[in-house]
């Protein structure tokens, strides 16, 4: 049976069949005051400090950005967290990822099989697309924050 791939908040990132370097996570920016939010805002611009009268434009973020703080996940957490009571249990990695650009820090997992050993606060880092689960019918889709390579850095 064929799996239908969705993505689990519909809205904040790029479909996952785009190439890998494509990929994004999306927001929305205020034109009155330029602010910038993840998640997306579509009513009206948060920003306290907004002179008003503008829009909400969806934009793509920062590929790339910098770890602000991780920590690992070494317990299963209770219902409504997805997870198999019958599989064991497989600690998974955090990271808050600052976006310069955005002036903002975006929460996410590391991909499969980054633990927090290979992990910094200032290493940079790059969203990837991912998968946060399987059922019968779908595979739910989601984003993952991978090192950049050294070589890549330059």
């Amino acid at each position: 049976m064929t799996r239908t791939r969705r993505p689990v908040v519909a809205g904040w990132f790029t479909d996952d069949n785009v190439p890998e370097a494509e990929f994004r996570l999306l927001g929305t920016r205020c034109t009155a005051c330029a602010s910038v939010f993840f998640p997306r805002e579509d009513d009206c611009c948060r920003n306290p400090g907004c002179p008003g009268g503008g829009t909400l434009a969806e934009v793509p973020l920062s590929p790339r950005g910098r770890v602000w703080s991780y920590t690992d996940g070494r317990y299963r957490p209770p219902a409504p967290y997805v997870s198999d009571p019958d599989v064991p249990w497989e600690p998974y990695t955090l990271v808050a990822v600052e976006l310069a650009a955005e002036a903002m820090v975006v929460l996410g997992q590391a991909a499969p099989g980054v633990t927090t050993d290979e992990l910094a606060v200032g290493a940079e880092v790059e969203v990837v697309p991912g998968v946060l689960n399987e059922d019968d019918r779908h595979t739910w889709t989601t984003w993952h924050w991978r090192p950049v390579a050294r070589e890549e850095r330059s």
